[in-house]
């Protein structure tokens, strides 16, 4: 038997277990202690609301509902669906974008890495209405033409979504490529799969797969962005929910269409957010 004494405390690493316990306990208690304490905030501001807030006042200039009714079908119709194309579009332009950029940057060819890094840093720096602005009126004046138009509408807001979209999902698909085991590609490549093969058939859906939450986020806040697209001036059949809101707020200057555009919004964007949660509990289970 050896005479090394045992030591009385196990160790996890460099850090004994007691102390590891002592302190996952006390961040408990501080996260306790954080939401006990937003919910008495939360409580006091209701109070307030309550007891001082005109809610006669308030009902009859946000919540009329003759004025939301009168919202319908158009707010459905023409504004929540339009919404809908902008973001469709703008994310399968993000997408493919950020693919292409993701390939470059992982390329052995360095002018092709500095292209990837220039464009992915270049547009995750610019603000997105800044962009926007920039596609929109600086490009025709350029080049002297216009944007092409998809299903009536103009596709200049959409592409410079994309731009920015595909700027920060290069990042995310490129985690999502280096995530896939290289043994796989190892042994695509040894049954006589091209570079080209193994990255479509193999790599690609695979990475696709690792990254489903965040695309879903990404699809979320390009549904959000959509409300920057009214700068670029808009008709009543292009409007977006937010310029449609806005529209039918400075009729009246009744603010029951902004409340009306917010509640499609959320009707929209609740059902996604739940799902990443969903993906993202599945995949943690999966791993």
């Amino acid at each position: 038997m050896s005479d090394q004494p045992v030591a009385d405390v196990e160790q996890l690493g460099d850090v004994p277990v007691p102390e590891l316990y002592r302190s996952g306990r006390a961040k408990q208690r501080r996260a306790q202690r954080n939401r006990l304490l937003s919910y008495a905030v939360g409580i006091v501001v209701l109070a307030l609301a309550v007891t001082y807030g005109d809610w006669g006042k308030i009902h009859r200039l946000y919540f009329d509902w003759d004025r939301a009714k009168g919202l319908f079908p158009d707010i459905v119709t023409i504004a929540a669906k339009n919404t809908l194309i902008y973001t469709a579009f703008a994310f399968v332009g993000g997408v493919t974008i950020g693919l292409v950029m993701a390939v470059l940057k992982m390329s052995p060819i360095r002018p092709y890495r500095w292209f990837a890094t220039a464009y992915i840093e270049i547009f995750r720096g610019l603000p997105a209405l800044l962009t926007i602005l920039i596609v929109g009126f600086g490009v025709p004046t350029a080049f002297g033409t216009q944007f092409p138009v998809f299903f009536g509408l103009d596709t200049a807001g959409p592409i410079a979504l994309a731009l920015v979209a595909g700027a920060y999902l290069a990042e995310t698909l490129r985690a999502g490529v280096e995530g896939v085991p290289r043994g796989q590609l190892e042994a695509a490549r040894s049954l006589g799969m091209s570079q080209a093969q193994t990255l479509r058939t193999i790599v690609v859906p695979q990475a696709f797969r690792l990254v489903i939450p965040p695309l879903t986020n990404e699809v979320v806040l390009l549904l959000k962005d959509t409300a920057l697209l009214s700068t670029l001036g808009t008709t009543p059949a292009s409007v977006e929910l937010t310029k449609f809101g806005l529209d039918q707020f400075q009729k009246d200057f009744n603010g029951t269409p902004l409340i009306a555009a917010g509640v499609m919004y959320l009707i929209i964007t609740i059902p996604m957010t739940r799902l990443v949660a969903v993906l993202e509990r599945r995949m943690k289970v999966s791993r």
